[in-house]
């Protein structure tokens, strides 16, 4: 007998009974109709939540059986003002659908975005990465419906980003990180070569993210969103612990110790790539990347403190600590050993 033949064998003496699809404190249940551990694996097949929309994802969500009942938690709170959809399809028992509107509107915030990094204006023609953070969870799979750059007549300018089906999303699904084309950007390649990199020096551009954009509630966003920037020289040189400026604090305070690049730094990645081992505090980015403060809980002590720097750090044009993304390939390769890490000291006195 075969796994679905089985599945089957198990509902059908329950088929005589009556199901009823109920919401009850954000939980979604199917009653009259008890089930059975043994088949835990396919919940999500026979039974689905999502948002009262034509061809809505699923809501995600964990799947559990309580005295018997097939219970379904979203993963995130009910929206109000937002119609839901449940169905339950088992074999043996037909299809049966439920329409549930979530709580009523309360005066809660719709989601907005609240930052796009690089901040600048004026951005290197061969830029890596832009940053989009969310002020709530978003949906996923509308990522590149939703976001354009346009050119200066307003014209989109053609797959800009590596369009990834996994979108790259920080675990709160808050912060969507997108990457400009490697195959456009980097010089040499054909891409670059036939349809030339997305940023051109000189031009100007804007990046239009799109009200509509459902949240993870199905709600849109507060109001849609633009930046405009330049494109700048390109950047090809990799940063340089020797031209970093550190500002070390006084002993007693609770002084922020500072660091001044002299170009932005890739704003994800700088966060959590330079630590002061011993020391807890918190972090600031500013001046449009190019300033790093770590201040501490308690106040600093007398004495000699080391900044560990992670070697894969980088500027926003990708360059690494002492490795450039876009090398000259007629070149011969640089001779060198790649450390792990780089030591900065620092003396509070």
């Amino acid at each position: 007998m075969n796994i679905k033949a089985a599945f089957v064998l198990l509902l059908l003496p329950l088929s005589g009974l009556a199901q009823n699809i109920e919401l009850e404190n954000g939980a979604f249940k199917v009653a009259g109709w008890h089930a059975d551990r043994a088949a835990a694996t396919n919940w999500s097949r026979i039974f689905a939540v999502s948002v009262a929309q034509d061809r809505a994802e699923p809501m995600l969500g964990a799947y559990s059986i309580e005295d018997g009942i097939l219970v379904f938690r979203p993963r995130f709170p009910l929206a109000a003002g937002v119609r839901y959809r449940a169905v339950f399809d088992a074999p043996g028992f037909g299809r049966q659908e439920e329409f549930f509107d979530g709580p009523k509107r309360a005066d809660v915030p719709a989601t907005k975005v609240i930052a796009v990094f690089p901040s600048a204006d004026v951005l290197p023609s061969n830029t890596l990465r832009m940053y989009i953070y969310f002020s709530a969870p978003m949906s996923r799979g509308e990522a590149w419906k939703r976001i354009r750059v346009l050119d200066e007549s307003g014209s989109p300018i053609e797959l800009p980003f590596l369009v990834i089906d996994q979108e790259l999303w920080d675990p709160s699904y808050q912060r969507l990180t997108l990457l400009f084309d490697p195959g456009r950007v980097k010089r040499g390649l054909v891409l670059n070569e036939q349809v030339g990199p997305p940023i051109v020096e000189g031009k100007r551009y804007t990046l239009v993210i799109d009200g509509q954009w459902p949240d993870s509630q199905g709600l849109p966003l507060r109001q849609g969103f633009r930046k405009t920037f330049q494109g700048g020289p390109s950047d090809r040189n990799p940063p340089s612990l020797k031209l970093w400026r550190v500002s070390a604090p006084k002993a007693g305070t609770l002084d922020p110790l500072v660091i001044d690049f002299p170009k932005a730094m890739d704003y994800g990645m700088v966060q959590r790539l330079i630590g002061v081992p011993g020391v807890s505090g918190s972090v600031v980015v500013d001046r449009q990347e190019t300033q790093w403060r770590f201040t501490p809980r308690e106040p600093w002590k007398s004495g000699d403190y080391q900044l560990i720097v992670d070697a894969v750090l980088e500027d926003v044009a990708g360059n690494r600590i002492n490795r450039a993304f876009d090398v000259d390939r007629t070149l011969p390769a640089p001779d060198r050993t790649e450390a792990a890490t780089e030591l900065l000291q620092v003396q509070v006195r």
